[in-house]
């Protein structure tokens, strides 16, 4: 039998009930992971849950909405009290947003991107690095996408906090150079995700690639023997 890569770690994966989310929770379970899968959606973490099962895997479903910051915080001491520590982190959920002029955007959409894109993100970095750091191998990686280096007509909202937070795991990343974490983001690129299908809806997504062809390359990152740290991968 194939050893199996992630053998005995713990994976938290937000944005885990649908999409590449749950693709990256399979995958990972399969190989090994136990799976702390959050999300907001119950009966989408169910399903993962019976999927996990099928391939021999193990999880804990957590239906949390990130929105509540301070429940990252309880997460985390959760997750210390159970296990000890974190060995990989897979920074998955986000939202588009809406695709507007930008001067058209309402306040209130502009905020809950911001919040959902980015100041999640700060505040899982601050609740379980020290977690990270008590693995012998923390990996860490984050969603980002093409728009965050390509402006673009309409995509003010998504583009600036996907660009926001480039800058914010870069900097996370120098400041853990001389820690057993890796970090890195990962783009995508066009996948045949319900995201996508409201951003193209002329599209056919059958020309696009399932999320579950996109899932090795978040594994690629999540091995301990991953040596990458600081970069944008690009999936595809």
């Amino acid at each position: 039998m194939a050893e199996k890569i992630l053998e005995g770690r713990v994976a938290l994966v937000t944005g885990a009930s649908r999409g590449i989310g749950a693709a990256v929770a399979r995958l990972f379970a399969a190989q090994g992971a136990h799976i702390v899968a959050v999300a907001r959606t119950v009966g989408g973490l169910e399903e993962l849950d019976d999927a996990i099962a099928g391939v021999g895997g193990s999880a804990t479903l957590v239906p949390q909405d990130l929105a509540d910051l301070d429940a990252i915080d309880r997460l985390g001491a959760a997750l210390h009290e159970r296990f000890g520590k974190l060995d990989i982190l897979v920074a998955n959920a986000g939202v588009l947003g809406v695709l507007s002029p930008i001067a058209h955007v309402e306040p209130k959409v502009w905020d809950e991107t911001m919040l959902l894109n980015v100041t999640v993100n700060y505040r899982l970095i601050r609740s379980l690095d020290p977690l990270l750091r008590l693995s012998d191998a923390g990996r860490a990686i984050f969603v980002t996408s093409g728009a965050a280096r390509a402006p673009r007509a309409y995509w003010g909202p998504y583009g600036t906090s996907k660009a926001a937070l480039d800058y914010m795991v870069g900097t996370w990343a120098q400041e853990v150079l001389k820690t057993n974490i890796r970090v890195n983001l990962i783009n995508p690129g066009a996948t045949r995700t319900a995201m996508r299908a409201t951003a193209m809806p002329g599209e056919d997504p059958m020309t696009l690639p399932a999320p579950e062809d996109i899932a090795p390359a978040f594994l690629d990152l999540a091995s301990p023997a991953c040596a990458k740290h600081g970069e944008i991968v690009n999936a595809q």
